[in-house]
């Protein structure tokens, strides 16, 4: 079983705290974590922990009881009850005693959406035009989101007077404050529809199967989110659409890996043109380069094609392509290509014998017998 917090803890504040110093820890770390506010998956919890610890805190007999015995000193009193509230709705009258509601009022914005687009490489170098079908909530094409059948009228709520909102005044031990809830009546639209819309049925939106292009920048990676504001779902009457998050996959490349705006190639070229030398056709995103290979190269170099690269996504600025050699060792041989070798490595055990080569070298140390 989890330990739990210290009330004192949970507030911030010192075990010697005044009412006051509770009263304005308080506010601000109920201000900070509820949820009307502070969107964080733990913010329920930290705002029930809150009200919780103040509760026990502001009453002089429980504060005595917790400071003796701690929890257990007041796990049969008034704080008990807390633990029995899913999400935050028991505090919610805490909160707006303390407070003066909540000021959540007038319709809700629409809801987020998010959307995976697997893309070629290419189209990640060069940006391309993409395009996505999706379900959605949208407004309503045949009331226009006003909720009401064509042709009727939407009339002014007179319970709020078109505002949306109720205001009344409230006293609590704090002292008077003014509470601002949203319209039970039109439920913060501020509207009275009488006919509502035969297609939404009076609600401004509906769901429907949409289709939209998204522009895909130059220079994404894999793994990229794009924001495109007012793509996502339709708010209510009145209020914002949401917006839409594109999650890019890029597919691999068949020849080219990517780091960061760097491409990597590998030039595999013969043993004749490793050691004599040579000039070498190179594939890169925008076409075919030379490359000249100087006589000795060996496998793991490498030379860089400068602004061959992927074009940064913010500056344009291009990076390099860097063509790492490889040097492949034939595994099947002509009757002639094996007479050349021959002939090749006959040579090479000459000059060995002549200058004093490397082999025999090895050799003279192992006999003990220079040369």
């Amino acid at each position: 079983m989890a330990t739990k917090a210290d009330y004192y803890d949970v507030l911030g504040v010192a075990r010697n705290a005044s009412a006051e110093e509770l009263k304005k820890a308080y506010r601000q770390q109920a201000l900070k974590y509820h949820p009307d506010r502070n969107h964080e998956p733990d913010a329920g919890d930290k705002f029930k922990q809150v009200a919780e610890a103040y509760q026990v805190l502001s009453d002089t007999e429980q504060r005595a009881a917790y400071d003796r015995f701690g929890h257990a000193g007041v796990q049969n009193g008034g704080a008990q009850g807390f633990s029995g509230f899913e999400g935050f709705g028991g505090f919610g009258d805490i909160f707006d005693a303390f407070f003066g509601g909540s000021g959540r009022s007038g319709p809700r914005a629409g809801r987020d959406l998010e959307y995976e687009v697997a893309i070629d490489f290419e189209s990640a170098a060069f940006g391309s035009e993409e395009s996505i079908t999706m379900e959605r909530v949208e407004t309503c094409d045949r009331c226009s989101g006003s909720c009401a059948e064509p042709g009727t009228e939407v009339e002014r709520c007179s319970t709020c007077g078109g505002s949306g909102q109720v205001k009344r005044v409230q006293k609590n031990i704090f002292g008077q404050f003014q509470q601002v809830t949203a319209c039970s009546t039109c439920n913060g639209d501020g509207r009275t529809v009488r006919t509502p819309c035969k297609q939404c049925n009076g609600q401004g939106r509906r769901r429907n199967k949409r289709s939209i292009s998204v522009t895909i920048p130059p220079g994404v990676d894999n793994g990229t989110r794009m924001r495109i504001r007012g793509e996502g779902e339709a708010g209510e009457p009145g209020a914002p659409s949401g917006d839409l998050y594109v999650y890019l996959s890029v597919r691999e490349h068949e020849y080219f890996n990517r780091s960061g705006n760097d491409l990597y190639f590998e030039m595999r070229v013969n043993l004749a043109e490793a050691s004599l030398g040579a000039t070498v056709e190179v594939p890169t995103l925008q076409g075919v380069r030379e490359l000249k290979i100087p006589a000795g190269t060996q496998s793991g170099r490498t030379f860089r094609l400068k602004d061959e690269g992927i074009a940064d996504v913010n500056s344009g600025r291009r990076g390099d392509e860097i063509v790492e050699i490889f040097v492949a060792t034939p595994t099947k041989l002509s009757s002639r290509q094996r007479e050349l070798l021959e002939e090749l490595n006959q040579t090479f055990e000459s000059e060995d014998g002549d200058d004093g080569g490397l082999f025999s070298k090895i050799k003279d140390k192992i006999s003990g017998e220079p040369r």
